[in-house]
């Protein structure tokens, strides 16, 4: 009997210290203290959450781990960049705001959950599933803060990674600075937006690995996920959102992914016959796992030394990758596709994709465009399913040994098919060339008809004589049907958008390249002078940043103008769409603006011809597959001679808020004037407003009166866009708000030159004080003594290109 007493004391005694070295959940007056032995346990008893330090470290954490595997996973740590430095710390519940805080010995916070809402009782559980979950105690559903929003480097069943599409900001993985120390390191793991959405692994924002796109049935660079039978994989891709995440099957199954510190993922599961954790990844990947290995347009086909082998029609640059063996692209003409199996699929962050197109479709759809690379079905699953395209260079493509998917790359002309299609080709050539010979003779006599049509129509010829240059230029004068047949009859299923001067369409020529047709309207301001303006001025300028002119029509009493397709259209679709305006951060606002600053300057000096626009607006700057902004419509353009500095004209045309004074009123016109214009964009591109289109509630101050205001207030920060709060660099952006000011100041000699102005965006240049701008409604409300055009105090939208003025 006495023996079971103490038995019986002794269990009771062992489950009292059970009961006080666990908790269930954490309230405001029951903290968790460091040095009482106490943690928070899951339900289960799956995962357990407290304090804990690594290895020989004196640094102490608080973190969740498995509680039952004895060698100790950390799964999430809070403090990661702040650890206590002694036995001594709290983690507590702020029950006002709802804050998880943690403390030092001395009561100093040291890391907080930075969720504050108001609770009325909130509590700390940890859940089964490994997240730590901040709560209202009556009622589990309303969240306040979870660990699960807030990663570290490992992603359990239930987590979500996933990015917004609109502005790029992503919830993902960061890896540990080492094994032993879970500072954040240098490689993070998320959802990169940027064409068809992507996981990848970065370093300091550098590509350094990519799983690749969702295919249906997993990231077409990890066909292990298909083997996988105890978890299910989830993939979801909405206009605003992707993400990413898994579950387990089986909720005795414990699996997790963790970014090793080397930049790798690994993906474990518990065995607990072997008691280890077994990795279904490799511990590290073979050469060909790293971004890029082999440069652009290579297959790189793995092993112990990866094997870098340049694509069908491409070869062996010295600067590394391949390019293509032929510079005549035949855009449609005998050009096939390659096929290749067992593909991770290239780098999709310049691609294009369709989710209900067939393959074919698919196919067809490249051919038809010059710079559509390869494709590939975007979902295998079920038989396959959409189309993605790529443009230009592939990047990052690798073969598998078992999985991945078909990839088509384009082999332009016959030149650039591999020996095997030549060989096959040249049985049928013998056949060919007696066919040749025959159709020699009859081939001559059309050619010969051809030409003698040509010089008996005039109106025809390919070369138009500018009378102020003795050059000819040479440009395509296109046939009034091709270009109706190109644009569908000039449907309103092709038009892109109305200008001032008419309407603009897109087309596909029958080669399959794809065209932007302006289309004059007959009751427009432009009339031949200012067509052919446009033709000789535009023919004879190059740079990256102008739009480029294939050609022109001027047959049935039309007048037409083909351009270069710019696939993203007008700046001002993107800037004032409330939706597409998210796709425009801090970098790609100030590329675009250091682009059209750059396109500028060729214009007023670097170009043979001094030539002033005129009529500069974000509607007339066109954005390229990959946003490079390139100026457009010269209509209004005019070449300066040598010594000439400015000119005089009694018909003032232009866009309100984009004219300067001394254009808009006395019919002055210099390369300032297009300074002007460009400090509007500016500050339009910085304020995501228009110039006409805004209003200072209490001051009725256009968008230039409203910047310079905020600037004389050393406030300047609060014109800038909320969209670009998260992309923004600070100096950038004030040294932009500062130049936009100094180019819009009312006296043009005041204004800096565009080789200034690209000297003082690079912070290569010192910047002065800016003057007041042009159009400014001072304090006492009255304008400038010079300015007499002024809005009547409501706003307005920006008016078309055909604004009529009589100066004074």
């Amino acid at each position: 009997m006495e023996s079971f007493r103490k038995l019986s004391v002794c269990f009771l005694l062992l489950c009292f210290t059970s009961m006080s070295s666990t908790l269930d959940m954490i309230t405001p007056d029951q903290p968790l203290r460091d040095g009482q032995n106490k943690s928070l346990v899951s339900d289960r008893g799956i995962f357990e959450a407290g304090f804990f330090n690594l290895a020989n470290s004196k640094s102490r954490y608080v973190g969740i781990w498995y509680k039952d595997i004895r060698e100790k996973t950390i799964v999430w740590v809070a403090n990661r960049e702040n650890p206590l430095h002694s036995a001594s710390g709290v983690l507590q519940i702020d029950s006002g705001k709802g804050i998880l805080r943690i403390l030092d010995s001395k009561g100093i916070e040291t890391w907080s959950s930075n969720a504050s809402q108001q609770a009325e009782n909130p509590v700390l559980q940890l859940l089964d599933s490994g997240n730590l979950v901040l709560r209202e105690e009556k009622n589990s559903s309303s969240i306040l803060w979870q660990s699960f929003d807030y990663p570290g480097d490992t992603f359990l069943p239930g987590m979500k990674i996933r990015s917004d599409i609109g502005t790029g900001k992503y919830m993902g993985l960061t890896s540990w600075k080492s094994r032993e120390d879970p500072t954040p390191g240098e490689y993070s793991m998320h959802i990169d937006t940027k064409g068809l959405p992507q996981l990848v692994v970065t370093k300091e924002k550098k590509m350094t690995y990519r799983a690749g796109p969702w295919t249906g049935l997993g990231f077409t660079g990890t066909p292990e996920l298909r083997t996988i039978k105890s978890a299910k994989f989830i993939f979801e891709l909405s206009k605003d959102e992707a993400s990413y995440e898994y579950t387990v099957l089986n909720n005795a199954t414990l699996m997790r992914s963790r970014l090793m510190p080397e930049g790798y993922p690994l993906r474990l599961i518990w065995s607990s016959q072997a008691n280890k954790w077994d990795v279904f990844y490799p511990s590290q990947f073979d050469q060909c796992e790293s971004y890029a290995l082999c440069g652009p347009n290579t297959n790189c086909t793995g092993g112990t030394d990866s094997n870098c082998k340049c694509l069908t029609g491409y070869t062996a640059s010295t600067s590394g990758g391949c390019v293509r063996t032929t510079t005549r692209l035949g855009c449609g003409r005998g050009d096939v596709f390659q096929k290749y199996q067992r593909m991770k699929l290239p780098d999709t962050s310049a691609s294009w994709y369709n989710t209900t197109m067939s393959l074919q479709e698919c196919e067809k759809l490249c051919l038809r465009n010059c710079t559509c690379a390869a494709y590939s079905n975007l979902n295998i699953s079920d038989g396959g399913s959409g189309c993605l395209h790529w443009f230009n260079n592939i990047v990052d493509l690798r073969e598998l040994k078992e999985g991945g998917q078909d990839f088509y790359i384009r082999v332009f002309a016959v030149s650039g098919l591999d020996s095997a299609v030549k060989n096959g080709m040249n049985k049928r050539r013998l056949a060919g060339i007696v066919i040749g010979c025959a159709l020699l003779i009859i081939s001559i006599v059309i050619l010969g008809l051809i030409i003698r049509k040509k010089l008996m129509h005039p109106g025809k010829a390919i070369y138009w004589r500018d009378k102020n240059d003795k050059e000819d230029i040479d440009l395509p004068i296109f046939e009034f049907s091709t270009i109706s047949n190109a644009t569908d009859q000039f449907s309103e299923r092709n038009k892109l958008g109305q200008g001032g001067f008419g309407p603009v369409y897109k087309g596909v020529l029958a080669d399959g390249q794809e065209i932007a047709v302006k289309r004059l309207s007959k009751t427009s301001g432009q009339g031949m002078d200012e067509f052919k303006n446009e033709v000789l001025l535009i023919a004879k300028l190059q740079h990256r940043n102008l739009v480029k002119l294939l050609g022109c029509s001027i047959q049935q009493g039309e007048k037409l103008l083909i351009y270069e397709f710019m696939l993203n259209g007008s700046l001002d679709y993107f800037l004032f769409n409330s939706t597409k305006t998210k796709l425009l951060d801090w970098a790609k606002r100030f590329h675009i603006i250091d682009g059209i600053a750059r396109g500028l300057l060729y214009l007023h000096q670097d170009s043979r011809l001094r030539i002033i626009h005129r009529d500069l607006k974000t509607s007339n700057i066109l954005l390229d597959i990959n946003m490079n902004p390139k100026i457009s419509d010269f209509g209004l353009a005019r070449i300066f001679g040598g010594d000439q500095a400015e000119a005089n004209t009694n018909r003032v045309m232009g866009t309100y808020g984009y004219m300067p004074p001394e254009y808009a009123v006395h019919g002055s016109f210099s390369d300032k004037s297009d300074v002007f214009s460009f400090g509007v964009m500016v500050l339009e591109i910085i304020s995501g407003k228009k110039n006409r289109g805004f209003c200072d509630p209490h001051y009725r101050l256009n968008l230039l009166g409203h910047a310079w205001k905020l600037w004389i207030e050393k406030r300047p920060m609060d014109l800038m866009d909320e969209q670009l709060q998260e992309s923004v660099i600070s100096s950038e952006l004030l040294r932009c708000i500062q130049v936009g000011l100094l180019c819009v100041q009312q006296r043009p000699e005041d204004r800096p030159n565009m080789s200034t102005v690209i000297l003082m965006l690079n912070g290569e240049k010192s910047l002065p004080d800016p003057g007041e701008p042009g159009f400014y409604i001072g304090s006492d409300n009255q304008p400038l003594a010079n300015s007499t055009i002024r809005s009547s105090g409501e706003c307005s939208i920006n008016e078309a290109s055909n604004s009529t003025l009589e100066p004074r």
